[in-house]
């Protein structure tokens, strides 16, 4: 893993962020696999457990009609200390990126059993899809595969809600 310390000083991520947040550090994955195309194209990797219940969840979605589509899986906590860079450069406050995004060291993310999910029209990663017929049927469903919504609205550690983040727990 890289050295977080480093990390978290060059993007100003504030020595209580963890405690004042709720946030366990997460590990990252060591062994992933594919679980086909992202969104936009790229190979959507995550940890094989993950995988599997994901593959069955899809498929029992598109059985009921449902199309889930996946925006991204596994990310590396290099990743995403470079989305915060990305978006510090273009004159992002670090405390509206700390809303939004995990600090490098503690997103389900780099643990390969959490994805980002669209339906394929609504925006992705926007709120809207809470007012989907798939957002409804992972409502009900996902936790039969093992996976649940990390972070609905008024979540503890005082992210906006991400109705498209989901997180495999077994």
């Amino acid at each position: 893993m890289a050295d977080l310390q480093s990390i978290w000083t060059e993007l100003g991520i504030p020595a209580n962020y963890a405690v004042g947040r709720g946030l366990a550090l997460q590990p990252e994955a060591v062994e992933l696999v594919s679980i086909g195309a992202d969104s936009q194209k790229r190979d959507c990797r995550l940890a094989p457990g993950a995988a599997q219940a994901w593959r069955a969840m899809q498929d029992a979605a598109t059985v009921d009609g449902i199309t889930l589509c996946p925006i991204s899986g596994f990310r590396s906590v290099e990743r995403q200390a470079q989305i915060f860079r990305e978006k510090l450069a273009r004159g992002d406050r670090l405390d509206d990126i700390l809303r939004s995004n995990a600090a490098p060291g503690y997103s389900e993310h780099h643990t390969g059993r959490a994805l980002d999910v669209t339906d394929g029209v609504a925006p992705p990663l926007s709120e809207s899809f809470e007012r989907t017929q798939a957002f409804d049927w992972l409502s009900r469903h996902a936790v039969r595969f093992g996976f649940r919504l990390s972070y609905p609205r008024e979540n503890s550690h005082g992210f906006v809600p991400e109705p498209w983040h989901w997180c495999w727990h077994g």
